[in-house]
């Protein structure tokens, strides 16, 4: 190697620089040109670290220059002064991760753009999959902004769709399509996409339209332009039409959603616009990457060119790369703003990769990179895993992303004592002031509680700290707060034993780890991955003082921290490797595959890898790598996973990686739906040698009794730790990492520390200091955590109940994405219409993973499972239940429940249960929300109880058995998809069975009494908190009572009267006046309105008050609900539209508080579907399809209403639009928000939405809604919300005419080929008096 190579990683706070120095460059540099440079022996030369700060404008302007420049220096020997054009004639290499993309998408200063879409389609984007970022924030606040302006969106004139669906029980073909496509009398031109999918183009684009549009744009100012049209992602004519055009206009930056390509060549006669281009088959996710590409790009583009323009003839170096968020390099003039969002974290994963990592034992290891803000982590076995669907500054979009978990823990995340809790985060202190300990005035973090255990050492930190900059870490300020803090938690603690300021400095640390252990948990154990047989690689500035007690929470046996761990991000770019990939879609039966069917992939393969190869090669790499993946997924399944391909063998490949994700296999075929090719070159080798020999010789060497090195202790300092017999304070000896020879032992308790970081080893860890590594064994000693045998708790310690309120929750989230996974349908897969929880002896609601209208009400269908089969069940057991006077919700809902019993298999320690919303279970209607339904029998399956497995044996025969009761009845068919049934039956049931091995294990780490204590007293510290609410609401009030009412479109009143008791502070809700129960299907289960009062007082109570969500909640409340109203129905009316009923109540709940105005009070439930029993009782073969749409959100005092958004009890995703198109007989005609239907205040109401959708084949259609009749009302002076409207658009087949007919709230229809049917949502009312 003959020049200089030099690797930043310029973050948010520091910029790291990494260099390597050949022998021949290399003369030992005077101090004052090293500077704080530290420089390392290299093969064949030095390596140099440096930090910086990332904005420091009275030295320099830009920090990757400035380290460039003390690079130079040291290599050229002579001072060269800042602003001077820097010579890069010695390096052979930069190389650059930067935070520039990511700071500018959230800060919200990238470049204007205008956006091209698909007429009808304008608000695609802002209305997005209409959830809720936050569930219980009335104000909706935390939803993003957009990053474009609605003046600049452009409709395109054009329309294509798939010609086929995939719900089609009759199956289809290419070939059968092509040629029915003939006949069917529809509009426009059949062709066959990219994806090998038929496509029918309704029109096309009109060239001259776009033209006139796009040059108005552009003499408007606008240079930048994204585009999205329907299902181009198979389809990209018409995109890239519009890409020539405007680029013949002067467009400078053009981003396409067609494809997944760093660049793809369109035919431009003289263009100078930059072309990038992305893929998905999601039209939401594909969008939003074009918008965040247009977005981000000239903002990269010009801090490249900047960046440049500091070197002489703008060359740094002989090639400078850049890292993308993919974990690859590409060269400069490649580099784009959407690959660079995590440019900079993903140069950490590569580093912890290359560094860690042991191909010969295979051992995956977790990366753990504290900072000073987040904690990000990742998981390494062997190849880098990447996320296609990510969420980056609350924007989902479909990009390749090395797969990194961020929360937000770091050394300087502020710690707080809040209801009973202690709470480390969400906010942090920032770097200024930053921690108390930094000497300007700042809260406690996490950084102080470490300072004055005494696991960090003042002495070895640079004075950089207070007003000047010039002074060292300040203990005693952190002491002082410390004492202060611990004071305010003992007083409130009276009659228990105070805490010591040692016990609350290490309480505060138990549950940041507990919170850091969480995404672990996450990447590990929800995935089927057991944490414990993986290595832990710790790094970033703080990570050093977590590390072992985080292991041993795992059960993680090895940590090892990189040579550079502290410049890791750096590091890990000078090791990373230049990368290009290129992806299509397509749509082949690998199941059914032939030799032509692998043929064909191949040749796919070959383009695809020509294009890769071209790519890099003007990039200047050569000797390249190709891994091609299949995008697998079974018949039906939406869990699309990427298999290395080696031929005919991906099927087995795919269905053992299937089952290793899911712990389950499906009797379906599998379909190939994408082919992608990465090819990876490398230019530069700077990857260390492995730590596996080397730690063996140590290790041997003690244990053989050789002399191995002495370190010598630099100090000694009074340091905390815990042990068996309790957290005490130890003599620790303090290490200086430099001055350790290789080879070294060092027991803990120690601390190893430089001038960039400290690593503490616990009692019974063994740290082994290598040439290239620390590497620490993680012994058996453990901590003093409270023991069964050990002590008979009485009273509730509040670090216990922070860690046990996140370990219940972490289970439950961890069983809903078992759920998610692991099931087929829409319903639950997409919309997410599902709810796990955990539930203790009796049945009573511990933790549940929030779904607003299943929050109160799993509780009830436990509690009913409980009672019935007391003393009657037996391990292996599950039940099965949705009864609405056994706790359910409405018949859709079903709900899975599994017994845990005590090791002796007598008793029933706890139960876990997952419900989800099953899109079809047979009844008289299209789907499961039938709006026609008058009795409960015309609903579909009812179950009271059902032993849905008998000591672990599945029941299907009883299960079908079940699922076909419904035909029995007139007019009433069984399921049309007994196999969705049971495949999402089977997920709820592996769902339970991984909410068992996690809650088992918390049983073995902590003891059943102790688990069991926790589980009572979590639901003690809700219940305390709902009555320092009620005292509150009671003084605001003045003890009057509160009152509300509305009515139902059908005019069934609702009426609600919440009365305090100052004595005990409990309050009474009674729903007395309330209406009868009525023939149709809105009446509502009891457990209902318990979910509507857990979700309002939640949402009332400050967000940043620690609430557990269980039965506490409502331990102070008495629920009068008269039998035989409407809210506590009989068991013989229907109830399939009562989860819109909810929405009601929640509406009067929160107008009795005076909280917020009435959102919509809907969910708009809209279904599709063929098939079921016909007038002649023949059964016919068919599809169902739901969906619920979004309206507009109530105004409070201080905030606007959100538009065209899921409210209240309703947070599910709404189905892409072109997903629908591929699975049903449909075509969406227009998606937009419904302008001034919010009501008019000082605060507006939300607006909802218009949702045209179009029958392609005779279909029938169900309506189920509410707020047709009576309107979102307004408070304090505003005006309502706009009604809802149903319409029917009917065309006549004789004279082509269309008259538009009203649905009502409820309807069923028969939908003619070209019919439509028009929802318009209600807007949300308004708050205060217009000014």
């Amino acid at each position: 190697m003959e020049g200089v190579i030099i690797a930043i990683d310029r973050g948010g706070t520091f910029t790291d620089v990494w260099a390597f120095i050949p022998s021949h460059l290399f003369e030992n540099p005077s101090s004052e040109l090293l500077g704080n440079a530290v420089i390392s022996p290299g093969q064949n030369g030095v390596q140099v670290q440096l930090k910086l700060l990332s904005e420091d404008p009275l030295n320099y302007d830009d920090a990757p220059t400035e380290g460039i420049r003390r690079i130079l220096q040291i290599v050229e020997g002579r001072k060269i002064l800042r602003g001077e054009a820097l010579n890069a004639e010695l390096i052979d290499s930069v190389r650059m991760g930067t935070t520039v993309a990511t700071n500018a998408l959230l800060e919200r200063k990238g470049e204007k753009f205008g956006l091209v879409m698909t007429k009808g389609f304008r608000d695609l984007l802002e209305i997005g999959d209409q959830t809720r970022p936050d569930l219980f924030d009335l104000s909706i606040s935390t939803k993003p902004g957009l990053l474009y302006d609605p003046a600049y969106i452009i409709e395109a004139d054009e329309r294509v769709t798939i010609e086929g669906w995939s719900l089609d029980p009759q199956g289809q073909t290419v070939g059968g399509l092509l040629k029915d496509s003939e006949k069917n009398g529809e509009e426009g031109t059949v062709e066959v996409g990219i994806s090998g999918d038929v496509v029918r183009v309704f029109k096309k684009l009109d060239e001259e339209s776009i033209r006139t549009s796009l040059q108005a744009l552009y003499n408007s100012g606008i240079r930048g332009l994204a585009v999205l049209l329907l299902h181009s992602w198979t389809y990209p004519t018409h995109e890239n039409k519009i890409a020539e055009i405007a680029s013949s206009i002067g467009f400078t930056q053009i981003s396409l959603s067609s494809q997944l390509s760093p660049a793809i060549k369109v035919a431009l006669s003289s263009s100078t616009a930059n072309v990038h281009a992305l893929m998905s088959t999601q039209a939401v996710p594909r969008g939003n990457a074009a918008c965040v590409d247009a977005y981000l790009s000239p903002v990269v583009r010009r801090y490249v060119d900047n960046f440049l323009s500091n070197f002489v003839d703008t060359k740094a170096g002989k090639r400078c790369d850049f890292m993308q968020s993919d974990g690859g390099l590409v060269s400069a003039k490649k580099f784009s703003g959407l690959r660079a969002v995590l440019s900079g974290p993903a140069g950490g994963v590569v580093g912890f990769a290359k560094t860690t990592y042991a191909e010969k034992s295979g051992v995956p290891v977790i990366g753990f990179d504290m900072g000073g803000t987040s904690t990000d982590v990742s998981r390494f076995a062997g190849k880098f895993e990447h996320e296609f669907d990510n969420v980056c500054a609350g924007i989902k979009v479909s990009i390749p992303q090395l797969g990194i978990e961020t929360v937000a823990a770091g050394g300087g995340s502020r710690l707080t004592y809040k209801n009973n809790t202690f709470c480390v985060g969400p906010e942090s202190v920032g770097a200024h002031p930053g921690p108390a300990c930094y000497r300007k005035g700042g809260e406690l973090a996490i950084t102080d509680a470490n300072l004055i255990l005494g696991r960090l050492v003042p002495s070895t930190f640079p004075c950089i700290f207070g007003p000047n900059a010039d002074s060292p870490l300040d203990a005693e300020a952190s002491r002082t707060k410390f004492a202060k803090l611990t004071e305010e938690i003992n007083s409130q603690r009276p009659g228990t034993k105070p805490y010591s300021i040692d016990e609350v400095a290490a309480g505060f640390l138990r549950v940041a780890n507990e919170n850091m252990s969480r995404p672990m948990r996450s990447l590990t154990e929800q995935r089927g991955y057991a944490a414990s047989a993986h290595n832990l690689c710790c790094f970033g500035g703080a990570g050093g003082q977590h590390a072992c007690v985080i292991a041993k929470g795992l059960g993680i046996g090895l940590v090892i921290v990189p040579r550079f761990s502290s410049i890791l991000s750096a590091y890990g770019i000078a090791c990373a490797d230049s990368v290009s990939e290129v992806s299509e879609p397509t749509t082949v039966n690998l199941s059914k595959g032939n030799n032509a069917t692998w043929s064909t992939i191949q040749e796919r393969i070959e383009k695809l890898r020509a294009q890769v190869s071209k790519n890099l090669q003007e990039q200047d790499v050569e000797q390249v790598t190709y891994h091609v993946e299949l995008g697998c997924a079974y018949d039906g399944s939406d869990t699309v996973l990427q298999i290395p391909y080696h031929g005919p063998s991906v099927v087995e490949d795919f269905i053992a990686a299937h089952l290793q994700e899911t712990s389950f296999s499906m009797p379906r075929d599998v379909l190939g739906v994408s082919v992608r090719v990465r090819g990876t070159g490398k230019t530069v080798d700077f990857t260390p040698i492995g730590f596996g020999d080397e730690l063996a010789a140590a290790e041997s060497a003690w244990a053989n009794g050789k002399d191995v090195p002495s370190p010598k202790e630099a100090e000694l300092v009074s340091a905390y730790f815990d042990f068996t017999s309790g957290g005490k304070r130890v003599q620790t000896l303090v290490y200086a990492l430099g001055s350790v020879p290789h080879g070294s032992r060092i027991p803990g308790p120690a601390i190893i520390a430089d001038n960039t970081q400290t690593i503490v080893i616990e009692p019974g860890c063994v740290a082994f200091v290598l040439s290239e590594h620390v590497v620490i064994r993680v012994g058996n000693e453990e901590s003093s955590v409270i023991k069964d045998s050990e002590v008979d708790i009485q009273v509730a310690d509040p670090i216990m109940l922070a860690v046990f309120g996140n370990r219940f929750m972490s289970i439950a989230e961890q069983m809903g994405h078992t759920l998610e996974r692991t099931s087929i349908s829409v319903s639950i897969k997409e919309r997410l219409d599902f709810s796990c929880s955990i539930h203790s002896t009796d049945g009573s609601l511990v933790a549940n993973a929030p779904h607003a209208i299943h929050l109160g009400s799993m509780q009830y269908a436990v509690q009913s499972q409980h009672q019935h089969w007391l003393g009657k069940l037996r391990p292996g057991d599950v039940l099965l239940t949705n009864h609405p006077e056994w706790g359910g919700t409405h018949l859709p809902d079903l709900t899975v429940v599994t017994p845990v019993f005590s090791p002796e298999d007598t008793k029933v320690l706890f139960y876990v249960a997952s419900r989800g919303h099953h899109t079809d279970i047979g009844g008289t209607s299209v789907t499961s929300m039938n709006p026609i339904s008058k009795e409960l029998w015309q609903e579909g399956v009812s179950v009271k109880s059902f032993l849905l497995c008998s000591q672990g044996k599945f029941n299907e025969e009883g299960f079908r058995e079940l699922f076909a009761e419904p035909a029995k009845y007139p007019g009433s068919s069984a399921t049309r998809r007994i196999d969705h049934n049971i495949t999402d039956i089977q997920a709820a049931i592996s769902a339970n069975v991984r909410g068992i091995s996690l809650m088992k294990t918390l049983f073995e780490e902590f003891g059943t009494k102790t688990v069991l204590f926790y589980m009572s007293q979590i639901q003690t510290l809700a219940a305390q908190t709902v009555r320092t609410f009620f005292q509150d609401v009671y003084k605001r009030f003045e003890g009057r009572p509160l009152e509300a009412q509305d009515y139902m479109d059908d005019g069934t009143i609702i009426k609600v009267r919440i009365t305090i008791d100052p004595e005990t502070w409990n309050a009474v809700f009674d729903w007395t006046g309330t209406g009868p129960q009525t023939h149709g299907n809105f009446n509502c289960p009891i457990s209902l309105s318990y979910a509507a009062i857990i979700y309002s007082l939640r949402s009332m109570i400050r967000a940043d008050i620690p609430m557990p969500l269980n039965q506490g909640v409502l331990d102070p409340i008495t629920n009068i609900v008269p039998k035989g109203c409407f809210l506590n129905p009989t068991g013989v009316v229907a109830i399939s539209g009562s989860t819109i009923s909810s929405q009601r109540l929640v509406d009067v709940i929160l107008r009795a508080f005076m909280a917020a105005a009435a959102s919509q009070g809907c969910a708009n439930s809209l279904g599709f579907g063929t098939g079921g029993k016909d007038a002649f009782g023949n059964v016919i073969p068919g599809f169902a399809y739901g969906e619920a749409i979004g309206g507009g959100s109530g105004a409070g005092p201080g905030w606007h209403g959100s538009h065209a958004i899921s409210v209240h009890s309703t947070n599910t995703r709404l189905t892409d639009a072109e997903v629908i198109e591929a699975r049903c007989p449909l075509l969406v005609e227009e998606f937009t928000i419904r302008r001034d239907s919010g009501g008019k205040g000082r605060w507006m109401g939300g607006n909802g939405c218009i949702r045209q959708i179009k029958a392609r084949i005779p279909v029938n259609c169900s309506i189920v809604s509410q707020r047709r009749v009576f309107a979102p009302f307004g408070l304090e002076g505003a005006s309502d919300g706009a009604r809802g409207k149903n319409i029917w658009i009917r065309h006549d087949p004789e004279d082509q005419s269309t008259a538009e007919i009203s649905m009502g709230n409820n309807s069923l229809v028969r939908l003619g080929k070209g019919d439509s049917v028009r929802i318009e949502t209600p807007g949300g009312g308004g708050w205060g008096a217009p000014a």
